[in-house]
């Protein structure tokens, strides 16, 4: 056990690159950690707000300190206007304005977004891709474009082979995309194209912004399935995640939660049924204890919003 954050985590010891081997994926990669300290983000702040008097800038993250580790699943959970998006871009080096402080570090090294770009990759939430094109040929021409010329055509083929059935495309390889709510794809069936175009890169690290926005229930677990087979690679995967169910909350193995003006309150291991979470948040005084089957993440999420002006939490 190792302090990280405000609880305890069990560092696992088994080998990731055991796992990694397990899935038999052709193209190998590197598992990469990343660890951040004390990441605040600062905006300019419009002339009709300075002139109400709210000053230059406006902080949006708040000295933020955490940790996202190979082969776990990281959840960053947070009521509307929290910061999640917001940091997860920071640390994925997608903020081009505004002034960042603090420091990140990948696998102990500083990182460098030259080199961090081609080890990590980004779905968005907004899933766009060309509707002309079949799911083989989508991911064919993106491990085209994004995969090292090293890499022959053959081996890209293989790969992109290996990605669809990691996320359960195989069989409609054939299909058309279309347009969303006109014809092709299922949302759901769209949000594992984009997750897919990811992966035919063969990133290290993977941020998924609210990956079951806009998912009923079963296809939310379909996604989260396949997120999960991702996982057991032996990669780095991050995903914001907006009032979760209980399924998909607890299938991830670490949290970040954050409250609203962008501080992280807790950082840590969610534990079986989120145990560790509620135990530590049952130990702050004034709190209610959950209800049996009570959903942790609407708990925490209600909680944070009926405190939101406390200095307790």
């Amino acid at each position: 056990m190792v302090p990280f954050g405000r609880v305890f985590v069990t560092i696992h010891t088994h080998s990731l690159e055991e796992r990694s081997r397990t899935k038999g994926m052709v193209l190998p990669f590197e598992p990469l950690s990343m660890c951040f300290k004390e990441i605040s983000y600062y905006v300019d702040v419009p002339m009709e707000l300075k002139l109400q008097g709210l000053g230059d800038k406006l902080q949006l993250l708040v000295n933020v300190t955490g940790a996202f580790r190979p082969g776990v699943l990281t959840a960053l959970v947070g009521v509307s206007g929290a910061g999640k998006t917001t940091l997860m871009d920071v640390l994925a080096g997608r903020k081009t304005s505004g002034h960042i402080t603090g420091n990140i570090y990948i696998s102990g090294h500083p990182k460098k977004q030259e080199t961090f770009a081609r080890v990590s990759g980004y779905c968005e939430q907004n899933d766009v891709h060309s509707p002309c094109l079949t799911i083989h040929e989508s991911l064919l021409f993106s491990a085209w474009l994004r995969l090292s010329s090293q890499v022959d055509v053959k081996t890209q083929k293989a790969f992109v082979e290996e990605v669809m059935e990691l996320v359960e495309l195989t069989s409609l390889r054939r299909a058309l995309v279309g347009l969303p709510g006109v014809d092709g794809l299922s949302t759901e069936q769209r949000k594992r194209l984009t997750i897919a175009v990811e992966l035919v890169a063969n990133p290290s690290i993977v941020f998924m912004d609210e990956p079951t926005s806009g998912l009923d229930a079963r296809s939310a677990a379909i996604v989260m399935r396949t997120v999960r087979n991702i996982v057991d690679t032996g990669r780095t995967i991050v995903c914001t995640i907006h009032q979760p169910s209980i399924d998909i909350f607890e299938s991830f193995d670490e949290l970040l939660l954050m409250k609203r003006g962008g501080q992280l309150i807790y950082a840590g291991s969610l534990g079986n049924r989120s145990c560790n979470l509620i135990q530590y948040f049952e130990a702050i005084q004034g709190v209610h204890r959950i209800r049996s089957g009570q959903n942790p993440a609407a708990w925490v999420l209600k909680l944070l919003f009926s405190r939101r002006k406390s200095t307790s939490v």
